[in-house]
C-alpha cells in the first residue's frame, strides 16, 4: 500500500504559502501606491503583485532547488487569482477563462521583467505592464524601478530556505 499512498496523497496544503502571503505584503506596501503612483485599483493592485511574483520567480529560476517552490508558488498565485475572480461576482463558466488570462499575464510580465533587467531598463517594462501604457510622472517610474531593482539585486542572495519560509529582503 505505500506506493499507492504517494498517488492519494494530496499536495501539501502550506506550501509556497507563507512566500505567496510575503509576495502579497510586498505588493501592497503604500510606497508602490503613493511614490510610485501604481493606480491603486484593481488592475493595479493585480499587476503589482504580478510584477513582486514575477521578480521572485526570476530568483527561483536560477536555482535547480527551487523547482518545486517555483510550481507551488505559481499554483498559490492560481488559486488566489481564482478566489478573487469569484469575490468580483464572475460565474463558474467564465472563471476559468479568467483565471488563464491572469497566467498569461504574469507569463508575459515574468518575459518583460526578465527582459528589462536583462537590458539594464525596466522603464519600458513598467510603462506597458504596471502603468498599462499610461506611465506617470518619472518621478514616479523611478521610484518604482529603483525599488524592484534593489528588490532583483536583494533576492539574489537570499537563501532559498529563508524564501520558503517567506522571508523577503
Amino acid at each position: 500500500m505505500g506506493f499507492l499512498d504517494r498517488f492519494r496523497k494530496a499536495p501539501d496544503a502550506e506550501a509556497a504559502l507563507p512566500l505567496y502571503q510575503a509576495v502579497v505584503a510586498r505588493a501592497r506596501q503604500p510606497h508602490w501606491y503613493l511614490a510610485g503612483a501604481v493606480p491603486d485599483t484593481l488592475d493595479g493592485r493585480f499587476d503589482m503583485v504580478a510584477a513582486i511574483t514575477a521578480f521572485v520567480l526570476m530568483r527561483l529560476e536560477d536555482d535547480p532547488a527551487a523547482a518545486a517552490l517555483v510550481a507551488h508558488l505559481t499554483e498559490r498565485f492560481i488559486d488566489d487569482m481564482d478566489a478573487q475572480v469569484r469575490q468580483i461576482g464572475f460565474g463558474d463558466m467564465v472563471v476559468g477563462k479568467h483565471v488563464g488570462r491572469m497566467m498569461g499575464m504574469l507569463g508575459g510580465r515574468l518575459g518583460a521583467y526578465r527582459e528589462g533587467v536583462a537590458e539594464g531598463s525596466l522603464d519600458a517594462a513598467l510603462a506597458r505592464n504596471l502603468y498599462r501604457g499610461d506611465p506617470p510622472a518619472p518621478e514616479a517610474v523611478a521610484h518604482v524601478r529603483e525599488g524592484l531593482l534593489a528588490f532583483h539585486a536583494a533576492l539574489k542572495t537570499a537563501p532559498l530556505e529563508a524564501l520558503e519560509r517567506g522571508e523577503l529582503p
